[in-house]
């Protein structure tokens, strides 16, 4: 597992307006704890390894073992359906063992949730979990990225505070 925390400032224009920007309520915003069990769920009982989470755009993107070299995007709406979870077979992670387990994704998307709603200007865009490799990712409304391990993250979570 890269145990590296690489940082990376983004797009200039963006940051020089980071204080005229307000966060705009999502669809994903209104039902967050709903989908992130979805997410939990897909994570631990239908084999997927990784997925990247547009909570301002409420989509998903997935990767699962069954096919690990393609990805599957959902949106919206499709998403919160009550049959969503049906659509995907069972499955594990095709004998990998995951670096973050299920108490630690629960909360690692606890801290999504606080990074998405607690500051309505510096917020958290897209947020990416890999289990297997236990890295994380994170875009901000500020365009800053972060790509840090879970044990990191989860030892700096006062440097992912909101402004005062």
């Amino acid at each position: 597992m890269p145990e590296r925390w690489l940082q990376i400032k983004g797009d200039p224009s963006v940051r020089s307006f980071l204080f005229e920007q307000r966060r705009v309520v999502s669809l994903f915003d209104e039902h967050l704890d709903q989908m992130h069990g979805i997410i939990y769920a897909l994570f631990l009982r239908k084999g997927m390894f990784h997925s990247k989470i547009h909570y301002s755009s409420s989509q998903i993107t997935c990767w699962f073992a069954r096919d690990p070299f393609c990805y599957e995007k959902f949106v919206r709406e499709e998403v919160l359906a009550p049959d969503f979870l049906d659509r995907f077979p069972d499955g594990d992670h095709a004998g990998r063992r995951s670096l973050i387990g299920p108490r630690n994704l629960s909360r690692l998307l606890q801290e999504f949730k606080r990074l998405r709603l607690t500051d309505e200007e510096i917020y958290l865009r897209n947020g990416a979990v890999n289990l297997i490799n236990g890295m994380i990712n994170m875009s901000f409304s500020c365009d800053g990225t972060h790509y840090i391990d879970h044990r990191t993250f989860f030892a700096r979570l006062d440097s992912f505070a909101a402004p005062a």
